[in-house]
């Protein structure tokens, strides 16, 4: 399905999108259905396990691949010298009219693997047959507001059960053996435009020595208010609940806490009856993505998003000085102590975003050493296009207070001719913006005007990296990022809030930026900014990548090939094309002495519904909702 988008303005767009999505869930969305399992094989999952995850092979118990995030796989019976004669073992289709994009990584336990898939559905199948045990589907209601399709892009395993998230901002537990509902937490109202689409977290506090189930929501483009929340695994009861909007008041053990910041609120304007503007009632900043826990610093790291709405004139002061009005914490990264929910650092990629890049995109936790210094970095490949190093050791206060120190090592550009700004200054942490005619910010409509002049901004809203997560490889020291070139046309327009409608203020058209490409799986060096090698698209890369110590990267595409890439240099070693577009993120496992590759086809995601210029090209592409697994014949697998 394809949406067109050009001479409509982004609420109409916005809104015909969700009223397709929502009647294909009327008709499409059953209910909870299961098998008879199999028996038990094994102890539930641990904390240790977790813990452990990168370091053993036969399981992927969680999202990133490790606690680190880093989707690195030490297995290298699959390498550079026979991955080009990989084949299918099996596949599975999620079957019925329930298709578009399939963005879920998969989890594999005990010879069982758990895949989740679009409208909120998850499938635990048999890892050597592709059988189905068991299947879920939530009952979706007839008025979910889901922004960028209906994905669903994973889950978390502890103990006997696991945890995955719905449209309708629930929060579910599944007995991981029968697929029987444990417990069900509706979290806020999905008719306001909340939802849950990414993969929870399982953490553990060093503090209190509990085990935590941590989510957020989504749903910036409706005013959704971003919120962190912290459960028990066992019950689902809330532990703690935190804005991720300046001002605004949390919770701890059923109570009001703390406000998030200062509780004045001064990074968010006042509006003219000296009450806070409308925006900050309803200011985005929605972890909608996957955190990651740094266990040393006993600290839960997650991306924020975009401030609502996005038009950042009603985000400014009344003399038009955005300059003093941040948007905290939106666009950025908070740290968070989950011992009772308190921000303790926070670094903001893109200060008063007025162009949706938000601050979503996963951080990659990892060790370098530079001029013989060795530091504990986290990575993060924004969507405006630059790629930060941020010290995780700084941007950890300990005294009730968010940290203001700047934890800035560097910030790379990895996309092609960014405009909006010129670099950033190491020294404040902040971005370095052309001023006058040359700032890329959208200006605001003349008086009696409904519109402002239109901008060309580089990259555009999609981003030059959108949530496909990048991968850090152990053996090279790079990262391979699902990278995109392009551009768009913005202007500002006239909102006002409602709940449940689109909350933009902006208007956009979506442009190729290169006849040849858009998409660009590249590798960076992150001691230098270097980008070592790089592999073009025709089509935008909407998937994650995987790198393993077999020397290689893998990587899904849009027009539906599953590649591989040897790490060092880029060369395509190996494709194989599953019949729709790959927009998912890969995954490996070792079962028996053998290695296996798993991975979701079924085209969807954010592309065919805003991406102008790009949506024609989706035409081209099938649907489709099925998991592949891949092998080596067996001598040559065997082989040493």
């Amino acid at each position: 399905m394809a949406y067109k988008t050009a001479g409509t303005s982004p609420r109409t767009r916005l809104l015909a999108t969700a009223s397709s999505l929502i009647a294909a869930s009327i008709v499409l969305a059953g209910s909870a259905y299961a098998q008879k399992a199999a028996e038990p094989t094994g102890k539930g999952v641990t904390w240790e396990d977790i813990l452990n995850d990168q370091n053993t092979n036969n399981d992927v118990l969680m999202y990133g691949m490790g606690v680190k995030a880093q989707r690195y796989s030490t297995l290298e019976r699959i390498n550079t010298k026979n991955v080009g004669l990989l084949k299918p073992k099996w596949s599975f289709s999620f079957g019925d009219e329930k298709q578009r994009g399939q963005e879920g990584q998969a989890l594999v336990r005990d010879g069982i693997i758990y895949i989740t898939a679009s409208y909120s559905r998850i499938f635990a199948l048999d890892a050597k047959t592709g059988k189905k045990i068991w299947g879920y589907a939530a009952r979706l209601p007839d008025d979910i507001r889901p922004c960028c399709d209906v994905v669903s892009r994973g889950a978390a395993l502890y103990g006997d059960k696991i945890f995955f998230g719905t449209l309708d901002a629930s929060m579910v537990a599944l007995d991981a053996k029968t697929g029987k509902v444990i417990w069900n937490k509706k979290f806020d109202d999905h008719g306001a435009g909340y939802a849950y689409s990414g993969a929870p977290n399982i953490i553990k506090d060093k503090k209190t020595g509990r085990v935590m189930l941590i989510h957020g929501n989504s749903g910036d483009e409706f005013g959704a208010l971003g919120k962190l929340y912290a459960r028990d695994p066992d019950t689902g009861e809330e532990i703690w609940m935190r804005p991720l909007v300046e001002g605004h008041m949390g919770r701890l053990n059923g109570k009001d806490s703390t406000t998030t910041g200062d509780a004045k609120a001064p990074s968010w304007p006042d509006g003219a009856d000296g009450k806070k503007a409308e925006a900050w009632n309803h200011g985005g900043g929605a972890p909608w993505q996957t955190g990651v826990y740094d266990e040393q610093t006993n600290t839960f790291v997650i991306g924020t998003g975009n401030p609502a709405p996005w038009n950042y004139h009603y985000r400014t002061g009344p003399k038009g000085d955005w300059q003093n009005y941040d948007s905290l914490y939106t666009s950025g990264q908070v740290y968070i102590d989950p011992s009772n929910g308190e921000p303790v650092g926070f670094y903001q990629h893109t200060p008063n975003d007025a162009w949706d890049f938000s601050g979503n995109n996963e951080i990659i936790l990892f060790d370098m050493e530079k001029d013989g210094k060795k530091m504990r970095l986290g990575a993060h490949a924004d969507r405006n296009g630059f790629f930060f190093l941020t010290d995780t050791d700084k941007l950890t206060a300990r005294d009730g207070k968010i940290s203001k120190q700047t934890s800035l090592v560097a910030a790379y550009p990895f996309v092609k001719d960014i405009n909006w700004a010129k670099g950033f200054d190491l020294k404040t942490g902040r971005p370095i913006e052309p001023e006058g005619e040359a700032s890329r910010r959208p200006p605001a409509p003349a008086e009696g005007q409904t519109k402002g002049k239109s901008v060309e901004v580089t990259p555009n809203f999609l981003g030059g990296k959108n949530w496909s997560p990048m991968s850090y490889s152990q053996q090279t020291g790079l990262f391979y990022i699902p990278s995109n070139d392009w551009k768009e046309d913005y202007w500002t327009e006239n909102v006002t809030y409602k709940a449940g409608s689109a909350y933009l203020g902006q208007g956009f058209r979506i442009h190729r930026k290169f006849d040849d490409h858009v998409g660009a799986l590249r590798a960076m060096d992150p001691k230098t900014g270097k980008i070592v090698w790089e592999h073009l698209e025709h089509m935008p890369l909407w998937g994650g990548s995987m790198t393993t110590k077999g020397g290689l990267v893998f990587q899904g595409t849009s027009d539906g090939f599953v590649k591989a890439f040897d790490a060092k240099n880029g060369k395509e070693l190996w494709a194989f094309q599953t019949g729709s577009g790959v927009v998912s993120v890969p995954m490996t496992w070792e079962d028996g002495g053998k290695q296996y590759i798993g991975i979701a086809s079924g085209y969807g995601g954010a592309v065919p519904l805003w991406g102008g210029d790009m949506a024609d090209q989706t035409k081209l592409v099938s649907q489709g909702g099925s998991f592949w697994v891949f092998e080596l014949p067996t001598d040559t697998a065997s082989a040493e």
